[in-house]
């Protein structure tokens, strides 16, 4: 059974990475990529018994912490790349859809490492990406759609933090959780911030730099701080 599974696995890889190879790559580059891959393929083979469901292919980074994995659900080709932070202890999991990428340094995290109230969690689409140094604040429920680019540095909260009574420090007056939407084929440009409450709608583009603090209606364009619409894209 082990065997028939690994057999599988690796033509499944095989077959993945060598899609990948578009363009003028010289074998020496292919080799090269292949040699580093083959690490993710080893480490993802160790982490897969833990999770609570992988469909298929599952590739994994150098320094990857994956805390309560039995609360992540992926589905075909996940791939984490080196040193990603994932807390999956949520209410309502973290369910990937296939062909995730989470990029380098990500931090996705629904609840507190070290106690408190456990967070609603977040459900990505097929063909999505986490960008390099982002972070996904999930302790209130973040939908991210199909398609979804999602660049280096940015950073999505579903909470704020309460603050209307003076007379208690404000790290004990609790947070308020609200749900944030980001549908299909998005692009969310580096260093931007989705604050709680927002949906983008479908196709849009919210600049680099941007702090999104209301809704954004379908196939806009969005910049500044805060983010207001410089045009759309009908």
């Amino acid at each position: 059974m082990l065997y028939l599974y690994f057999k599988t696995s690796t033509i499944s890889a095989l077959d993945h990475i060598q899609s990948r190879f578009k363009g003028h790559w010289t074998g020496k580059d292919k080799l090269i990529t292949l040699a580093r891959l083959a690490g993710f393929f080893v480490r993802g083979l160790l982490h897969r018994p833990f999770l609570g469901r992988a469909k298929g292919l599952v590739l994994i980074g150098k320094n990857v912490s994956i805390r309560y994995a039995g609360y992540l659900i992926a589905g075909k080709d996940l791939i984490i790349e080196d040193n990603v932070e994932l807390n999956c202890l949520s209410n309502r999991g973290l369910h990937l859809g296939d062909r995730v990428t989470i990029g380098k340094h990500a931090i996705i995290r629904p609840s507190n490492i070290y106690g408190g109230d456990i967070g609603e969690g977040l459900k990505i689409g097929n063909n999505s990406n986490i960008g390099p140094f982002a972070y996904i604040g999930c302790s209130g429920f973040i939908e991210i759609g199909d398609n979804v680019m999602i660049s280096p540095r940015v950073s999505i909260f579903a909470e704020n933090h309460d603050f209307d009574n003076p007379n208690i420090i404000m790290k004990e007056q609790g947070v308020t959780k609200k749900f944030v939407k980001i549908e299909d084929d998005c692009w969310i440009a580096a260093n931007s911030i989705i604050l709680a409450g927002v949906t983008i709608g479908k196709g849009s583009v919210i600049a680099a730099g941007s702090v999104v603090t209301k809704d954004v209606p379908p196939y806009s364009v969005v910049a500044g701080v805060p983010a207001e619409i410089i045009k759309s894209r009908i």
